[in-house]
């Protein structure tokens, strides 16, 4: 199973600091509240701009919160 960090600070995650609208991107923000930005607003993310380590988040996410899947 994946190992995901209770909180996640989307600064460090490009795409993820793009969907905050009214967040501050150097708080903390559960982890659980994160994969459901991702997958309410996917359409936003520019998979191209990925890094390596928000993939890798991104799949963590997916396989704790989303039981394997992701809905975009």
């Amino acid at each position: 199973m994946a190992r995901v960090p209770d909180e996640i600070i989307p600064n460090d995650y490009p795409q993820l600091k793009s969907l905050l609208l009214d967040r501050e991107p150097t708080c903390p923000l559960p982890a659980k509240e994160a994969f459901a930005l991702y997958e309410r607003n996917w359409r936003f993310v520019d998979v191209r701009k990925l890094t390596e380590d928000e993939t890798e988040l991104v799949r963590e996410l997916t396989a704790v919160y989303g039981h394997g899947v992701v809905l975009v």
